[in-house]
């Protein structure tokens, strides 16, 4: 496996090169955290569809085939279809806001007091977000290497966190562009076809397996359901995806290019899934679906192509690590930390390398964090799922209601996101974690409190409405006008 090796070792070291480069150009507090607002359509499709498919849509896709057949694709599809959504329907009014992070948008919507527990729940949720993509590394390098698991979670860790710290979002974007090059070619170029092949074609594939591995409902419609609410309408929201949404240097590029990067996932999810029906054909008895993308890529593919596609899990891994990271730092500096120490915090500073250096220390502490954490935790599944829970739960019907509903108020904010939360954790500890219960019925007590509350409330002031509006209109940022906006490829 020596070529193999070589591969994956001139990968990684590619990522510590484009981390370096980055710090070059991170000068400001705005390129540190959003690349300077100024990424054009090819650099933003890259690596929003980098950010939204990592080790759960590669490893998890392919293990879903392998159990489910082609229905498999269903939660990759519905992580594309939120994608979508949010591409045509708001990015462009979310990019024109000029924010870091989603409660800095709550604040400006409701009068800046519906923020401070927001940024408790959405730290939370990145936070868990980047320990289970950190924990991925623990079996991809055990496959290339049959390294020990801590070993594995701190090497793979650790260089996240060294490009991710020297040159913020403008090394993400940089690695990520590379990372979505070698997922293209790696999982839809090579491995879709050689798998398809390697189990007789399509048609031995049908000979071999129950029919209900070719229906595209076969997983079941309350688990699709599920798909939708958590996966769909996270994405609406997650700190991780609106702050590529931030990266846009144009309404145009926010909402075609983040429509091509949906689009994008769609054919991945249903990649995913016949790969993992083609291992089943291949493999019918591993001990664990989660284990056919690493037993393919193992037994079936060249000397060469296989140490390139598991650079391309690698790229799947670390692109979702890297963004959950610096939206994790972000939300803890932005959102927690500075209203603890009263900064102002809609000062952009820019050319100040404080804010720099601020936030550069905030990635490595959270980073060193996620490390230990991810060492630490064992059941990965039950805490996203907490995460998720959380995240949807309580934050979905004030975020979406403060950018449709104009009658909602900072005070029914607040109880969507108190009612929801205590909800969907109650309700965890009732049905158990992994149940679909919580978060239909947190969500459906969230919104019945945000609408109850806001409409017993007095109507939000009229000169925050009149900013507010000002601001989607992309009138009244707080950044400086002298900012360079044209489009960089």
């Amino acid at each position: 496996m020596a070529v193999d090796y070589t591969v994956i070792v001139v990968y990684l070291a590619g990522m510590l090169a484009m981390g370096w480069w980055g710090m070059r150009r991170a000068r400001s507090k705005s390129d540190f955290l959003v690349a300077g607002r100024r990424l054009g359509p090819v650099m933003y499709s890259g690596t929003m569809a980098a950010i939204v498919l990592g080790g759960a849509s590669t490893i998890g896709g392919v293990g879903l085939g392998y159990r489910y057949g082609l229905s498999g694709a269903w939660m990759v599809f519905t992580i594309g279809l939120g994608l979508l959504a949010l591409s045509v329907f708001f990015s462009a009014r979310i990019a024109r806001l000029k924010v870091y992070t989603v409660s800095e948008m709550l604040d400006l919507r409701y009068g800046g007091r519906a923020g401070v527990i927001s940024g408790v729940v959405m730290w939370a949720y990145t936070l868990m977000l980047a320990v289970t993509s950190t924990i991925a590394y623990a079996t991809i390098f055990d496959v290339l290497f049959d390294m020990n698991r801590t070993l594995a979670i701190v090497l793979g860790g650790s260089i996240v966190v060294a490009y991710s710290t020297l040159g913020g979002m403008w090394s993400i974007t940089l690695t990520d562009m590379v990372q979505f090059v070698v997922k293209t070619i790696g999982v839809l170029l090579l491995l879709l076809p050689i798998a398809v092949v390697k189990a007789g074609g399509f048609g031995e594939m049908k000979a071999k397996l129950p029919t209900g591995y070719f229906d595209p409902l076969g997983i079941g419609g309350e688990t699709i359901f599920t798909y939708v609410l958590i996966y769909t309408f996270g994405m609406l929201i997650g700190q991780d995806i609106w702050q590529r949404v931030f990266t846009a240097g144009s309404d145009k590029t926010a909402r075609w290019g983040g429509t091509v990067a949906g689009t994008y996932c769609l054919v991945y999810a249903v990649a995913g899934a016949v790969i993992g029906t083609a291992a089943k054909v291949l493999y019918p008895n591993l001990g664990s679906p989660d284990d056919a993308f690493a037993t393919i890529v193992k037994d079936e593919l060249p000397i060469g192509v296989r140490g390139l596609v598991l650079a391309a899990a690698l790229a799947a891994v670390m692109s979702t690590s890297s963004g959950a990271l610096i939206a994790c730092a972000t939300v803890a500096n932005n959102d927690i930390w500075s209203r603890l120490r009263g900064a102002a915090r809609d000062r952009d500073d820019e050319g100040g390398h404080d804010e720099v250096r601020g936030n550069r220390v905030f990635i490595l502490v959270m980073g060193v964090g996620v490390i230990g954490t991810a060492i630490a935790l064992n059941n990965v599944v039950e805490a996203l799922t907490v995460a998720y829970n959380l995240l949807v739960g309580g934050l979905l019907v004030p975020i979406l209601g403060g950018l449709l509903w104009k009658r909602g108020t900072a005070q029914g904010a607040l109880a969507s996101v108190i009612v929801g939360g205590l909800a969907v954790v109650g309700l965890m500890a009732t049905y158990g974690i992994l149940a679909n219960e919580p978060v239909y019925y947190g969500l459906l007590l969230s919104l019945a409190a945000y609408v109850t509350v806001s409409l017993a409330t007095p109507p939000t002031d009229a000169a925050v409405l009149a900013a507010w509006r000002d601001r989607l209109a992309g009138r009244g940022s707080p950044e400086r006008a002298s900012e360079p906006v044209a489009a960089h490829q």
